[in-house]
């Protein structure tokens, strides 16, 4: 059985109650992947959420790519 979702804690530890959703779904050549990351306060302001918005881009999508060799 392949997943089709997975939820990760928070990734800092002034922000425990952060997580961070990956909705997963077949797609044409593989999967499509969706990730959302959810806090259950308040928002927080735009310059906190550029930096945790950069930090993940980085982690997923950099990282991701590297892993490949791509």
């Amino acid at each position: 059985m392949k997943p089709v979702l997975v939820v990760w804690s928070s990734l800092w530890p002034d922000r425990p109650d952060d997580e961070i959703r990956f909705d997963i779904r077949p797609a044409e050549n593989g999967c499509a992947l969706r990730w959302t990351l959810s806090t259950p306060g308040e928002a927080p302001d735009q310059a906190v959420i550029g930096h945790l918005r950069h930090r993940l881009n980085f982690l997923i999508n950099a990282q991701l790519r590297f892993s490949f060799g791509q």
